[in-house]
């Protein structure tokens, strides 16, 4: 029988994927992505996740699926996230019952990151403008 009140220090990928609500290929693939989700191994290849570990798979989902983010703005934001080493407690363990992770809110972007923005868009436009011409 489970016990709420006590967490296990590991996590089979299959625990994971009920946990975070995503499916276990979700989370090979972004192990693949983001270089800082990097679940140990035990003796038998099985990965094993720490609470930290599901902490980061919660986070990165929300600006992925609720904030929108790409993978790479996803990286960039992630290049700023550094939870507590030991206890991972920047954000919290969501229930399995629960949808939403809790988290500090991502950093706003850069002026460098609104100028690339904006000069591939008017590049974008540059290049649809051209094709109009084309086309006519």
């Amino acid at each position: 029988m489970k016990q709420l009140g006590i967490k296990k220090l590991y996590y089979s990928i299959s625990e994971v994927s009920k946990i975070t609500g995503l499916e276990q290929y979700v989370l090979r693939y972004w192990e693949s992505e983001f270089e800082q989700l990097n679940p140990a191994k035990n003796r038998a290849g099985n990965r094993i996740y720490t609470n930290r570990d599901i902490k980061l798979i919660l986070y990165i989902k929300k600006l992925l699926r609720e904030e929108r983010y790409t993978i790479e703005g996803a990286k960039q934001v992630l290049m700023t996230y550094v939870p507590d080493q030991e206890t991972g407690e920047q954000l919290e363990l969501m229930s399995e019952s629960s949808t939403a992770p809790t988290a500090t809110a991502p950093p706003q972007p850069t002026r460098s990151t609104d100028n690339r923005v904006r000069n591939d868009l008017a590049e974008i436009k540059q290049f649809l403008e051209e094709l109009l011409v084309r086309m006519t």
